[in-house]
């Protein structure tokens, strides 16, 4: 039996054609997606998954808005709920889908707001307003919260903090959730680490920098007192010939996570990187130009045949098919128009 897929597809609404959340038939043997309809939502800057993939969460204008996913990958809204600070740019769950947790680029802010069973989002259980200072630079002076993820292990609360090129690690209480700081991840001055990734075997962590361009890896432990993070590799994420003013964005495993995906904007191009699952360290296997401006965000197929970019400022989405061989992506058709997307999440569905 053939599985199928859904894909969704979360856009700015302040100006252009976009509704917020495009939901598209994932075609996994031509490689595309097909629109089927949009949700209709204020500037959808991130969505994410619940791990159970029974629920989807979007960042919007008012804070965060809660679906059902349906059988055959129609959203059903449960809920919207304010995250008492200004618009997020991104959020993920708990190992076990009871909490959720927003990240605040513009005013430095962490919520995490208690999920309830049927999946809507409830009352808020702790919030840091982060402090700090950067650079002399606009983008670097002051706390820009980019990113949050959990360990595997749901022990500890990772906080990525761009504006002071910081990764703040708390110690997460599943019980009551609540966190409290106990370690911080001081990244190279200017750097700018804008999103990170936890391997499934919880093992390593992979840490990409905007402004620095290039990926951290880092080898991930604890004990009773703390958790341990060892830095084992950076890798850039431009080619050796890149003479382009470059900006790093997406990260993202492939689903066997034997490689890793990132995006590069003013390079405008795709990175991809092969993985070792024993030592955590990166190759570079190439770097190739999207045909379309901003790649905020890449998408592999769950067949890990086909890729896509998720294009900003072109109102795109362009698609290759990956030959791992020759180490290339090869245009797959002409692109799709979406103004403004943002970011992509793939889900499989049952009819």
């Amino acid at each position: 039996m053939n599985k199928k897929y859904v894909a969704y597809v979360g856009s700015y609404t302040f100006h252009g054609k976009s509704k917020g959340i495009a939901i598209f038939d994932v075609d996994l043997q031509a490689g595309r997606f097909h629109k089927r309809k949009e949700i209709e939502v204020n500037n959808s800057s991130y969505l994410t998954l619940s791990h159970n993939q029974k629920f989807l969460y979007s960042i919007v204008d008012d804070g965060v808005a809660a679906f059902e996913i349906l059988d055959n990958g129609d959203l059903k809204h449960l809920n919207t709920a304010s995250i008492k600070g200004m618009r997020g740019c991104f959020l993920t769950t708990d190992m076990e889908d009871r909490y959720l947790v927003t990240a605040g680029y513009h005013d430095g802010k962490m919520t995490v707001l208690q999920l309830n069973e049927d999946g809507s989002v409830g009352k808020i259980t702790a919030e840091v307003f982060d402090r700090g200072v950067g650079s002399v630079a606009e983008r670097n002076f002051r706390p820009h919260i980019s990113c949050v993820q959990f360990t595997q292990d749901n022990n500890y609360l990772c906080m990525v903090d761009l504006g002071i090129d910081q990764v703040k690690v708390y110690r997460f209480d599943p019980k009551d959730g609540t966190i409290r700081l106990v370690d911080i991840i001081h990244c190279e001055l200017n750097s700018a680490p804008r999103h990170l990734r936890f391997s499934s075997d919880g093992k390593f962590m992979y840490l990409i920098s905007e402004l620095k361009n290039y990926i951290s890896v880092y080898k991930y432990g604890y004990d009773e007192r703390q958790p341990k993070f060892e830095l084992l590799q950076k890798i850039s994420t431009v080619g050796k010939k890149c003479d382009t003013l470059s900006a790093a964005c997406a990260l993202r495993f492939s689903p066997d996570e034997k490689h890793i995906f990132c995006t590069n904007a003013g390079d405008n191009s795709i990175g991809i990187f092969s993985r070792d699952e024993q030592s955590g360290l990166l190759t570079q296997e190439t770097v190739l130009p999207v045909s379309g401006d901003y790649p905020k965000d890449v998408a592999v197929f769950p067949d890990q045949k086909h890729v896509v970019s998720i294009n900003q400022d072109a109102n795109t989405l362009t698609y290759f098919h990956l030959d791992y061989e020759k180490k290339l992506i090869i245009m797959n058709g002409l692109a799709d128009k979406l103004d403004n997307g943002n970011c992509c999440v793939i889900v499989e569905v049952e009819k």
